[in-house]
């Protein structure tokens, strides 16, 4: 059972086909991350901004990267804010922490988040590494690392791990029970950027990729009883 998890999570994964967000989305992550907590576990969570913006808009309208980036940086921000809103309604202990200024958000502190954890708070994470050039996936690598999280959790909509191409074009498509961060370098494959697959290879910290579909699939991951593709260093 591990300790302490960082749990990566897509901005869709709190949205609804034509919204922002999914209030039975909210409900369903909020009260896994519940159970989770209830097996004694301190919890980090890593969320994206893809329901609110993405790359690809900007990049469409003409925009510049770095502005694109700063945008997406905020939208992680929002979205702490709703999960942490989602928890706290429900009782559990949520703290919201990022790299950019926000009022009434406490910007990251290192010792400070690990202080939190140790007392029982669920973290939150937004905003990124607070620079721009740097993906989600490398925030999350990064805040892992600071916390000393046991592993990162990376929870995928509607795959369940690491292929070798993609299994929504070839039906021939393998998955991987297991890798290390170096195939991932070496393959090339899209699971994590490169920047983050170095990140973790280099301080020694694991992932798994799974579905989070499916009924309690997070509490699941934690307990190791799910598919997916572990990555090892």
């Amino acid at each position: 059972m591990y300790k302490r998890i960082l749990l990566k999570l897509s901005g869709e994964s709190i949205s609804a086909d034509d919204f922002p967000y999914s209030a039975e989305k909210l409900d369903d992550l909020a009260e896994q991350i519940r159970k989770i907590k209830e097996m004694g576990v301190e919890i980090g969570i890593v969320i994206g901004g893809g329901n609110i913006c993405r790359g690809k808009l900007f990049e469409k309208l003409g925009f510049e990267r770095v502005q694109a980036d700063y945008a997406g940086m905020l939208g992680t921000v929002i979205n702490a804010l709703m999960l942490c809103a989602k928890l706290n309604q429900i009782g559990i202990k949520a703290t919201v922490m990022s790299a950019v200024k926000a009022e009434s958000v406490l910007m990251f502190d290192k010792e400070e988040a690990n202080r939190l954890l140790e007392e029982g708070e669920v973290l939150v994470f937004g905003g990124g590494v607070g620079k721009p050039y740097h993906s989600t996936d490398t925030g999350s690598a990064q805040r892992a690392i600071d916390i000393n999280a046991d592993v990162i959790l990376m929870a995928k909509s509607g795959v369940d791990g690491v292929y070798d191409s993609d299994p929504d074009t070839n039906p021939d498509a393998k998955r991987f029970d297991e890798l290390t961060f170096d195939d991932i370098l070496n393959l090339e494959l899209k699971v994590i950027d490169l920047q983050a697959a170095q990140l973790c290879r280099d301080a020694g910290i694991g992932a798994f990729v799974f579905n989070m579909s499916g009924e309690d699939n997070i509490v699941k991951a934690v307990k190791g009883e799910t598919t997916g593709t572990v990555i090892k260093c």
